[in-house]
């Protein structure tokens, strides 16, 4: 089933198709990191940081299957709850701390507030995904040095110089495109069809996460 949804990916982005080794590998790291326990922390800055929240998105609910609970995790909810409760892929989108990132940014270094959350929330065996179409944004690249000094793994999606992201990252999706704009349009289709191939490993009949 994998293989397909990298077969549609390629159809509909033909320029990704050399990264296909990249993306299987991104997938058995992002599928390893939730399956032992892990989860996913997601920064970028800008369109980046508006794909850091959809990514988050479509995680942490449905999004092509409907994810209905598993018996363990509906045992003690009321029916009307469990019915509409969807199975989750634990993400949480460091863009999504305003009160933080203003404080630290007022008060500390704002360059340094993904890497206070990644010091916070980060834990070994969790995963950094930081997106950047330069590779160079200095918040992203300071919370991933964290995240290596804490021991989580690391993705990154960049454009095609990869930028200073990229040597910091286990993986590093480097699209084929310079421009920001161009970038950010091969990225949506990278992490849809990401999610596509996790939520499929997760919640099939042999469900593995509540």
């Amino acid at each position: 089933m994998n293989s397909n949804h990298l077969d549609h990916l390629f159809e509909r982005a033909p320029e990704l198709r050399p990264l296909r080794d990249q993306i299987d590998a991104s997938f058995l790291l992002l599928r390893d990191a939730i399956a032992n326990g892990g989860k996913l922390l997601l920064c970028g800055n800008g369109g980046s940081a508006a794909d850091a929240d959809h990514w988050a998105g479509e995680l942490l609910k449905g999004f092509k299957s409907k994810r209905t609970l598993s018996p363990a995790a509906r045992a003690g909810l009321p029916a009307g709850i469990a019915d509409s409760l969807q199975g989750a892929i634990p993400a949480i989108p460091l863009t999504g701390f305003a009160a933080l990132a203003t404080a630290f940014a007022n008060d500390v270094d704002g360059d340094l507030a993904f890497a206070q959350l990644t010091h916070a929330l980060g834990r070994p065996g969790d995963v950094l995904i930081g997106l950047s179409t330069s590779g160079n944004a200095r918040n992203v690249c300071a919370a991933a040095t964290v995240a290596r000094v804490r021991g989580l793994r690391i993705l990154g999606l960049t454009g095609a110089s990869g930028g200073t992201l990229a040597p910091l990252c286990d993986i590093c999706l480097r699209v084929p495109a310079a421009e920001t704009f161009r970038a950010q349009e091969f990225h949506l289709p990278i992490y849809h069809c990401l999610s596509l191939m996790l939520e499929d490993d997760f919640f099939s009949a042999d469900v593995r996460l509540s």
